[in-house]
């Protein structure tokens, strides 16, 4: 026989007590997801916390005393670079990285979708650029042209193996014209493979430029400027963190204090050198210096256009070279946080 129909009373109860138990405890209602295209809150909520991979803004703030002074708690993880941002991504152990322009580019491709929401440059960025090209000793490179036919370290999915496929292309080159050699880029690795000859030619880049010619230079060690643009500084979140309404708050809060320390560092060479490079990096003053003058005067744009198009020139070198589909630059970015970081910079937000 059929069954026969529960009385609507007790189908009311059954409803009620269903609903209670997928209820928020503690009488809390939880948020709704904060639409893509919802402006973003500007009030964080009391309880809300950040994990933040990004080591020298928070020296930074600490040397600026504005480290204390957020609305929210900040957990910060000693860690940098696309690969351990990503790691850390997928573990949930981290909101907030600080990269460059690769590991963006890498996570979309490999399932995890994250969003840019802020942008650094380097004013008069070819006078002042992030890497050099070290030429090994006993090597005749003295142009772009020269690197026909010689060893390259090469680390894809990182800046400098991005910034060696832009090298050859300005050179009028492809990788079938070279040898390229798969070597990581962390530390002395590149410095070294290039005083052992084990390559011919490596990006190096902050204070092994200075360290590899004063080193090496008696041998025949030299570098050469590569002429482009290798600028780009980011901070990059989940996609999915910025649909928590008190993280994106939370997260445009942090953007502004990034930006004000940026501009902070710049003006105080002095106490950034010290506290910074000498204390927390364990240089010298002289190589702290150095990493100064390198570096130059943050530029802050609160228009991303100019940056997402150089953004998808790399992504069309990669995407051929790697077989990856080519992305869109702009789905990269929120642009909801187009104008914060230049804002803080100017004394707003």
């Amino acid at each position: 026989m059929p069954s026969s129909p529960l009385p609507r009373s007790l189908l009311a109860v059954l409803l009620m007590a269903a609903l209670t138990a997928c209820a928020p405890q503690g009488g809390e209602r939880a948020a709704a997801a904060l639409a893509p295209d919802a402006p973003l809150p500007t009030s964080v909520p009391k309880g809300t916390k950040l994990i933040v991979g990004d080591p020298s803004t928070k020296v930074a703030l600490q040397l600026s005393g504005e480290i204390d002074k957020f609305s929210f708690d900040i957990e910060w993880a000693n860690l940098s670079g696309g690969p351990q941002t990503s790691e850390a991504f997928r573990a949930d152990a981290l909101d907030v990285g600080a990269v460059a322009e690769i590991p963006a580019i890498h996570a979309t491709w490999t399932g995890l979708p994250v969003k840019i929401v802020a942008s650094k440059f380097r004013k008069d960025a070819l006078d002042h650029p992030t890497y050099e090209l070290g030429i090994a000793p006993g090597t005749h490179v003295k142009t772009l042209a020269d690197l026909r036919g010689k060893r390259i370290a090469y680390s894809p999915g990182q800046a400098q193996g991005a910034l060696v496929l832009k090298v050859l292309k300005q050179a009028g080159l492809t990788k079938d014209d070279v040898t390229l050699v798969e070597l990581p880029s962390t530390g002395d690795v590149y410095p070294n493979a290039l005083a052992s000859e084990q390559v011919d030619v490596a990006p190096i880049g902050g204070v092994n430029i200075k360290r590899y010619t004063t080193k090496f230079g008696k041998d025949g060690a030299t570098t050469i400027r590569h002429g482009l643009r290798d600028d780009p500084a980011h901070l990059y979140v989940r996609t999915a963190t910025l649909e928590d309404p008190a993280k994106a708050a939370a997260i445009r809060e942090y953007v502004a204090a990034w930006a004000r320390a940026s501009v902070w560092a710049y003006e105080h060479p002095k106490e950034w050198i010290d506290g910074y490079y000498v204390k927390d990096q364990g240089l010298s003053a002289a190589d702290g210096q150095y990493l100064v003058d390198l570096a130059g005067e943050p530029d802050l744009p609160a228009d991303w256009s100019e940056a997402i198009a150089r953004h998808q020139e790399t992504i069309d070198i990669l995407a051929k070279e790697t077989g990856n589909e080519a992305l869109k630059a702009e789905d990269l970015y929120d642009l909801r946080f187009q104008t914060v970081g230049a804002d803080a910079s100017k004394g707003g937000v």
